[in-house]
């Protein structure tokens, strides 16, 4: 009976199952909290009147009305904002792309359900995926500006003086050193002279 496979080291604890429906959960509660902020502000201010289909359905986002292109403004807002959330939620970029396009899936799932139909608007489609991309573009920038950033050890100062004491040795240290080398020269000289003396007397 061929035993069972053995798991790398590493692939059970970076990304746990539960982990990442942790994940997707604050991730999605953020896209929508956010949205709701900024639509419920922005139709305060022009003074339409607030309803769930603004956030979950897709006939109000149209071309040809004023609250549609401010609608869709909105969710492209909301797609900037939402890079801050991958950032502090995922914070890796090789893992960006899977979290925001889950995100947008979920959206459409949660749109179909509300509507109890398939979007056939084509400027929902084309801002679900423009969405969907300058958020993946945007976070993966954003976690590996974070990868990539320099880590500081107390402090530029005290790095480049510990470097430089660590490679350059002082005067003092050289010339102790130099004085050891010809300490123990001396002491080799003296014992030649010593075996040299003691053999020539055997020898008489």
């Amino acid at each position: 009976m061929p035993g069972r496979r053995r798991l790398p080291a590493g692939s059970r604890t970076d990304l746990p199952p539960l982990k990442i429906v942790r994940k997707i959960v604050l991730l999605q509660i953020a896209y929508y909290a956010c949205a709701t902020v900024l639509i419920l502000f922005t139709t305060v201010v022009y003074g339409a009147p607030f309803s769930l289909d603004l956030i979950f359905g897709w006939d109000s986002l149209r071309g040809d009305t004023t609250v549609g292109w401010i609608l869709g403004l909105v969710w492209i807002l909301n797609c900037f904002i939402s890079v801050i959330f991958l950032l502090l939620f995922v914070s890796r970029s090789k893992l960006v792309p899977d979290f925001a396009l889950t995100i947008h899936f979920l959206h459409l799932v949660a749109t179909i359900l509300y509507t109890h139909s398939l979007p056939s608007n084509l400027l929902w489609w084309g801002l679900q995926c423009a969405s969907a991309a300058m958020m993946t573009f945007g976070g993966m920038w954003a976690c590996q500006h974070r990868e990539l950033k320099p880590i500081s050890f107390g402090g530029l100062g005290g790095s480049s003086q510990t470097g430089s004491s660590s490679q350059q040795p002082s005067d003092d240290q050289a010339e102790s050193s130099f004085g050891r080398g010809r300490g123990r020269e001396r002491n080799l000289q003296e014992y030649e002279m010593d075996q040299m003396k003691a053999t020539g007397e055997h020898a008489v």
